[in-house]
């Protein structure tokens, strides 16, 4: 189990296709601090360099959700990827 399972089970009971959570919510979440790193968005964004494999991001996509760090530098918005068809 890695750090960000727990992200990935509760993005996957979300029926919301798009929403915020604050870091402090994630951390409480996964029961960790994020790291300083997080407050990147680059950390956080799903489609930037998609070979390289971080656990948050394969966490947010397992779960069908894309991630992006809001503006506020404190909060990310999950909004849940199209189903293929």
């Amino acid at each position: 189990m890695n750090d960000y399972d727990a992200l990935r089970d509760y993005l996957k009971k979300q029926h919301l296709p798009e929403f915020v959570l604050t870091f402090d919510e994630i951390e409480a979440i996964i029961d960790a601090a994020l790291p300083r790193a997080a407050h990147r968005a680059s950390w956080w964004e799903t489609l930037r360099s998609p070979q390289e494999k971080m656990p948050q991001r394969e966490a947010c996509l397992d779960a069908g959700y894309i991630a992006t760090r809001q503006a506020d530098g404190r909060s990310v918005r999950f909004k849940r990827m199209p189903k293929p068809r």
